[in-house]
């Protein structure tokens, strides 16, 4: 599929949602007021990291589940709680009118929507068609196009929290595409987040989140290397990062996510740097920065440098750990 067109930039005046406290839910088949019978059907395809969780949330509010992913193994658990699990995105749009999509890359989204087996194949007129993927806004805005022609309606919607947000039913959505459908996808997406934000037309979304995730890699890496120099220097690393987190350097990347074993707890780098965001998906995230910046002519010094050092991670053995790991990653490499 052709990605020629230019990233936009967002529109002004961004809508901003939030939510307010969410009645408490025990276990997958937890409900909200709302009896199940009521509500119909979603389709969710990829219950990776990030998509199993959100599924999971849908559930506790009460939504019946179509699901799909790649790996059948990653739809036992759901299956096992009754959701109908299918052989394919097609037979997801078959069944379910309205379908979120959260998948690695954009070539995974195009072969999800526009495969042999994808959604188009069997989308039904007036269907609501939301990607969370992150992935390239151009590659959005041909989606959108295709889905159009079909007579659904497509709406990017990345998000941003992580996975502990996407446990907690916490995230925030970005969400692109016409503004009247809006609310529609807001009644899902806040079952699964506490902020949706409206960014603009499609494409917008995605636009909103590579910024946030290039920001999020430079302050990673600035975190590490604080933190490593901090060490080296003698102090000890529980005491820096409270300094750091009462200080102008204070960041998400110190103070809820900090990159240091023995910092903080819950964290992957308390569990060498499992689960969570991977290396290679950060380095995909910043690959589409680097590529919307050389079309928008934008310099992008430090989101350049971070790309390069999270590709080399790649090549070095960190492509399945948490991005984090960029402060292992500096304590190993005498080269910096």
């Amino acid at each position: 599929m052709a990605a020629s067109l230019w990233l936009r930039g967002a529109a002004s005046g961004l809508r901003y949602w939030s939510r307010g406290q969410r009645p408490a839910a025990a276990g997958l088949a937890a409900v909200c007021s709302r009896s199940m019978a009521s509500k119909t059907p979603v389709g969710f395809i990829g219950l990776g990291n990030m998509g199993n969780p959100m599924a999971k949330n849908l559930m506790k509010h009460g939504y019946p589940l179509v699901i799909y992913d790649v790996f059948p193994d990653a739809c036992k658990e759901f299956q096992e709680a009754g959701e109908q699990v299918v052989s394919s995105p097609a037979d997801v749009a078959d069944k379910a009118d309205r379908i979120i999509t959260m998948l690695p890359t954009s070539m995974n989204a195009i072969e999800a929507y526009s495969g042999a087996n994808g959604i188009l194949k069997k989308v039904k007129k007036g269907s609501l068609l939301i990607d969370s993927s992150t992935i390239d806004p151009s590659v959005s805005k041909e989606l959108a196009k295709e889905v159009e022609k079909m007579g659904a309606v497509f709406m990017d919607a990345p998000v941003s929290g992580g996975v502990g947000a996407a446990r907690s039913g916490n995230l925030t959505f970005m969400v692109g595409g016409v503004e009247d459908e809006f609310a529609a996808a807001q009644e899902l997406l806040g079952c699964m987040g506490s902020n949706v934000v409206y960014c603009g037309a499609v494409g917008t979304g995605q636009a909103a989140k590579i910024c946030n995730n290039m920001l999020l890699a430079i302050s990673m890496i600035g975190t590490a290397e604080a933190m490593n120099l901090g060490i080296r220097l003698g102090l000890d690393p529980k005491l820096l990062a409270k300094i750091l987190n009462m200080s102008s350097g204070r960041c998400w990347s110190s103070d809820t996510y900090n990159p240091v074993p023995g910092v903080m707890d819950g964290v992957p780098s308390a569990n060498n740097y499992q689960g969570g965001f991977g290396t290679t998906l950060m380095a995909k995230d910043l690959g589409l920065a680097q590529d919307s910046a050389t079309s928008t002519k934008s310099p992008i010094l430090l989101g350049s440098q971070a790309h390069q050092i999270y590709r080399m991670m790649c090549a070095k053995g960190y492509s399945k750990k948490d991005f984090s790991s960029v402060f292992q990653f500096l304590r190993e490499e005498e080269t910096f």
